[in-house]
């Protein structure tokens, strides 16, 4: 196979050594888990579900706006990756400013946003929230009801917000992707009614 041919370039391997570099000091909310492990979860699931390489690159970014320097950052991401990139990344940020506005008003904006994005773009969020609602059903296996006080919407707001997400996308962008965050979603529900 010549370049031409790759499915992925060294586009994909530029942006991963810039995500790794730019997350390099956050883990993942309440662990030791390198922050790293999430970006190439998100990467790996939008791959899976058919997204091409710019999408997968956005995969990589989702969060360096939101967590790694706001809008400076989105403007260095259009730089080297491209304006698709960056208007996916973009997309995917339900906030650029520090503090972030309170997180239930936030997180219905977010939702109330989803119908105005495009497909590409819905096609990345779903996947960080697949691999999000995963992590989440992993960590009540391992430490139960304890993993929702790592959540700022606590048990009631998480479920709320991870339901709402899953109609969202049902009907925004219906197929396999969004059945697979439904599964992980109802599966959540499962284990949080679980005694």
């Amino acid at each position: 196979m010549d370049a031409k041919d790759a499915l992925l370039t060294e586009r994909f391997d530029d942006a991963l050594a810039y995500a790794s570099r730019i997350h390099r000091l956050q883990k993942r909310k309440g662990s030791e888990i390198p922050y790293v492990s999430h970006l190439l979860g998100v990467a790996a699931i939008a791959i899976e579900n058919g997204c091409d390489e710019d999408q997968a690159i956005a995969a990589l970014l989702h969060d360096a706006v939101e967590d790694q320097g706001g809008l400076k950052r989105l403007e260095d991401i259009r730089h080297r990756f491209g304006d698709r990139v960056a208007r996916i990344v973009e997309h995917c940020t339900d906030s650029h400013t520090e503090p972030k506005p309170a997180w239930r008003a936030r997180k219905e904006a977010y939702i109330a946003s989803l119908d105005a994005k495009p497909a590409d773009s819905l096609a990345v969020s779903i996947a960080d929230k697949t691999h999000n609602a995963s992590a989440i059903n992993t960590d009540i296996r391992a430490v139960g009801e304890t993993v929702w006080e790592r959540f700022t919407g606590g048990k009631e707001g998480s479920l709320w917000y991870y339901r709402a997400l899953a109609d969202t996308f049902a009907l925004l962008l219906p197929g396999p992707a969004s059945d697979r965050f439904e599964r992980e979603v109802s599966e959540m529900e499962d284990l949080a009614a679980a005694p």
